[in-house]
């Protein structure tokens, strides 16, 4: 099934999704992809909120108009799989189970944070769940999940390798060597490139003369373009391209088309971003593109629950303490053997005793 997506202000965009959404999402499953939308967006708000009020320190990123990507593309990942997150993709943590408060104590630096107050809202993941603590030097972490794949192939293990990239880490060297050791390799790993516009303030037109979703032909395996702002789409992009590494087809590079709907972090006004482009955007907001689906006496649950879920894991994380500073030095070097990656949980029904539910 081929579809087609418009940039707003631009041309369609092909799509081709194949079967891989269309009867494969449960109405269950279409509700918690909201949730999950819905937990990311109210928990950088509330961050915001504490960033200005001085209770997050350094600065801070979110992923605003963006979280069908993390949140599509996380939900079509096994347990066993392994997942590279970046600075904008919160949904990912939640989705493989990492809890509210954790992130809000991350924030903050408070002990009960996933590093215990020794970062803050970028450079964080939990081994336990198979999520690998990001690399600010984009896109270092597409190398990481390369060589992740990389490992899963010499030890004859079905599973992939999932991580994001930004359209401006494209023109980095680092971007060409993953994608051409990958595909020399052909290795399970699945690249989502997303595209928001901006590099910091660099348009697109200025960045490249070619769309990095074609590059992926030069290095040997597909190249897709998806509605980044329709989690369902990202999702059934994702699980295609899950199924075709794991059936020893190698890597995939899927663009989703998106848009960075706050500043590059929190000092910047994006005043170098048209207000026009912008308000083509916002009416395609991915959580309202959702919520259209649903029933709305259950999106009106739903909202109700996150914001209670928000609110107690908020308090939750205000009461946790700050490290101890005499602990500093912990954990800086690794001691002894590394402890493996861990299985995060995998909420589609998908995966629920090995069969689609429903």
């Amino acid at each position: 099934m081929a579809t087609t997506v418009s940039r707003p202000g631009g041309a369609a965009i092909p799509q081709q999704l194949g079967d891989h959404t269309a009867g494969r999402l449960t109405s269950d499953d279409q509700v918690a992809l909201l949730r999950y939308m819905l937990l990311m967006r109210g928990i950088e708000e509330r961050a915001m909120t504490l960033y200005r009020q001085g209770k997050v320190p350094g600065s801070f990123y979110d992923g605003f108009g963006q979280e069908a990507v993390s949140a599509g593309a996380a939900f079509a990942m096994a347990p066993e799989d392994r997942l590279c997150v970046l600075h904008r993709d919160l949904a990912a943590h939640l989705v493989r189970g990492v809890e509210p408060a954790r992130i809000f104590a991350q924030y903050m630096g408070r002990e009960d944070g996933l590093t215990h107050g020794r970062d803050g809202n970028v450079h964080f993941g939990d081994r336990r769940l198979g999520c690998v603590g990001m690399v600010s030097m984009l896109p270092d972490m597409m190398l990481v999940a390369t060589g992740m794949a990389m490992a899963f192939k010499l030890r004859g293990e079905r599973r992939c390798a999932l991580t994001w990239v930004g359209d401006g880490a494209t023109s980095r060297g680092d971007f060409h060597e993953a994608m051409n050791w990958a595909g020399v390799q052909r290795l399970p790993v699945i690249f989502v490139l997303e595209n928001n516009q901006y590099a910091y303030s660099t348009p697109l037109r200025l960045q490249f003369a070619v769309d990095p979703v074609e590059r992926a032909a030069a290095y040997g395996f597909p190249g897709v373009t998806v509605d980044g702002n329709d989690v369902e789409a990202v999702f059934g992009a994702t699980l295609a391209a899950r199924e075709r590494a794991l059936a020893g087809g190698g890597p995939t590079l899927i663009e989703a088309v998106t848009m960075r709907m706050h500043g590059h972090a929190a000092h910047d006004d994006m005043r170098y971003v048209p207000p026009e482009l912008l308000e083509q955007w916002r009416s395609r907001d991915p959580i309202a593109l959702q919520e259209q689906r649903l029933d709305p006496t259950r999106v009106a649950a739903l909202r109700e629950e996150v914001a209670a879920t928000l609110e107690r894991a908020l308090q939750g994380a205000l009461a946790s303490p700050m490290p101890d500073p005499a602990t500093a030095r912990e954990g800086v070097f690794c001691e002894g053997e590394a402890e493996p990656l861990g299985d995060g949980l995998a909420p589609w029904s998908g995966y629920r005793g090995g069969e689609r539910d429903g």
